[in-house]
């Protein structure tokens, strides 16, 4: 049995530690709600904006866009991946990474290259350790307040890589927010749209609930109409197609980041509640201890008024 002293230690390391675990769970407490609110207000805006494409998509238009386009044979996939830039958060980062290496081992599998886009440090940390794979751009330390500013540069990267016929595929990974207590990992397509389209059609068994981001979304229908363009096509698929793939992005990052602070916050709760157990057990332990070295001196007092 250890001593008296060392169990002492062991107890006041396992209070420093829960005052730090608690300190954790009330700041990720306090920053849940607000980002909520961002990720809230930052739905109807994006599933609009999925809408549009919808719209597009369905639309049969004469102008051949590269977005719009499915290439027949895939020989470089892209992936925008979406982590946090600190730990301390439980699974979320693995369960993602968990998610998104079978498919990027089965792309490898057929020959096909990897690039990969990490926005946050968790991510860029990762796959930078992975062999095979080229991590093309990285971003982090977007705060509480991400702006979609410091995102443009690494989504240039991906866009400009597939107007080029470099990307086949470009896919985007992240956590989707559920409530507190469940964030789901995620990878979806980004590009092209007709894969998107199959991939919404597919999920239209998934979640009702009208602020999930993809419910209620078709784009599987095809029309024999089109729109007219002002001041032509080209631009003005240009720019809606752009501002789709910032909207995307951008609510992929708040995702992310309230299912960051849920997550958090949970961990560590729970972690501050194994410390409690801890520290109760050890006291436990400590009185014994005491009442043992007690005993013995009582004994040894006894024992040597006896001999006298």
């Amino acid at each position: 049995m250890a001593s008296g002293r060392e169990i002492k230690t062991k107890i006041k390391s396992t209070q420093n530690m829960r005052k730090v675990t608690r300190a954790l769970e009330m700041v990720s407490a306090s920053k849940i709600r607000k980002a909520q609110d961002l990720m809230k207000a930052s739905r109807p805006y994006a599933r609009s904006m999925r809408k549009v494409i919808a719209h597009i998509a369905q639309a049969s238009t004469d102008l051949n866009h590269p977005f719009l386009q499915e290439r027949e044979s895939v020989k470089r996939v892209g992936y925008v991946i979406i982590s946090t830039d600190r730990g301390l958060c439980g699974g979320l980062n693995a369960n993602l990474f968990r998610r998104l290496l079978p498919a990027i081992q089965a792309w490898t599998e057929q020959g096909v290259e990897v690039d990969v886009v990490a926005i946050g440090q968790k991510a860029t940390q990762f796959f930078r350790r992975i062999k095979g794979i080229n991590l093309v751009g990285t971003v982090g330390h977007l705060g509480e307040r991400p702006k979609l500013e410091d995102l443009i540069g690494v989504l240039k990267v991906a866009l400009d890589s597939y107007m080029g016929g470099r990307l086949d595929r470009v896919f985007i990974a992240h956590n989707d927010f559920v409530n507190t207590m469940t964030q789901t990992p995620a990878v979806r397509a980004l590009l092209p749209l007709p894969v998107v389209a199959e991939e919404l059609a597919a999920a239209q068994g998934g979640p009702t609930s009208p602020d999930y981001p993809v419910a209620g979304l078709k784009l599987e229908q095809k029309h024999d109409w089109d729109y007219i363009y002002e001041p032509d096509a080209a631009t003005v698929l240009e720019h809606v197609l752009s501002r789709y793939i910032e909207s995307v992005v951008y609510q992929g990052v708040l995702e992310n980041l309230a299912s960051e602070h849920a997550a958090r916050m949970v961990a560590m709760k729970s972690a501050s509640d194994n410390a409690t157990k801890v520290i109760g057990e050890l006291t436990l332990v400590y009185n014994k201890a005491r009442q043992a070295a007690i005993t013995q001196e009582i004994s040894e007092i006894v024992g040597g008024a006896a001999a006298v």
